[in-house]
């Protein structure tokens, strides 16, 4: 008879060692990198998403890199007073290590990093508990996908999950339709989980992946410059969006 998955025994000792061996070479890494680069910015994200934040990564691969996540090791790494900074002035950077912000090491000239990530934006799909950037209503008539161009009818075969949304719908000429019409959301108002999916059925995106630049640290003079403009909503979503890949590729 085949052993119980429940019996299986775990090693705590193991899991905890390889946690901090984990945290000891992403420290290393930070100092290395704060060694390496003329700058440091620190950043935060709006509308986090994984797959938005690897395609800066991506973009910038050969002139810079980016650290998200383990706020406490990064803040350890730089040093938060004088006598710990690992470089002169660090600490005044590791000292506003707070939330889910990440580091952002580059040669480039600070005007070319501030003028491209006002550019940066990807709107996407909002979560549950974001709050609606604006108030959608469906119109009376076939309830139709905004995502498509150009927009089309929901086919027959979705009906039911729109009704499950709640979506009052009835079928003509085998279109889910409308009779009245329906507001899906209030702009400011936090969404359920049934109007976040509904959102993305039709293909309404609410929310806006953005990087906020916080502060700059210069290696040359070892001066810490705020940063005007940040991310003036930031949505903070769930530990899925926040893997531990030391956000450095």
């Amino acid at each position: 008879m085949p052993k119980s998955k429940r019996s299986k025994l775990v090693s705590l000792t193991n899991v905890s060692k390889k946690t901090r061996e984990h945290k000891n070479a992403l420290l290393a890494e930070v100092q290395q990198n704060a060694e390496k680069w003329k700058y440091c910015w620190l950043f935060e994200v709006g509308a986090m998403r994984n797959a938005h934040l690897k395609t800066v990564r991506k973009l910038w691969k050969d002139s810079a890199r980016i650290f998200f996540g383990r706020g406490a090791v990064m803040a350890k790494a730089l040093g938060t007073t004088v006598e710990e900074e690992h470089r002169m002035g660090l600490h005044k950077l590791a000292q506003q290590i707070k939330g889910q912000v990440g580091l952002f090491f580059t040669d480039s000239e600070p005007q070319e990093v501030i003028e491209w990530f006002d550019d940066f934006k990807q709107a996407d799909y909002a979560r549950t508990g974001n709050k609606a950037t604006r108030t959608v209503m469906l119109p009376v008539g076939p309830v139709m996908r905004v995502h498509s161009d150009p927009p089309e009818p929901f086919p027959h075969n979705e009906d039911p999950q729109l009704r499950k949304l709640g979506l009052t719908t009835s079928m003509k000429r085998g279109v889910p339709t409308l009779e009245n019409p329906h507001r899906v959301c209030d702009k400011g108002k936090a969404l359920t989980g049934e109007q976040a999916q509904l959102l993305k059925l039709l293909g309404e995106k609410l929310v806006v992946f953005r990087v906020g630049l916080l502060a700059r640290w210069d290696a040359a003079s070892g001066e810490v410059v705020q940063v005007e403009g940040r991310c003036t909503e930031i949505e903070q979503e769930g530990d899925e969006d926040l893997e531990d890949e030391e956000m450095s590729e």
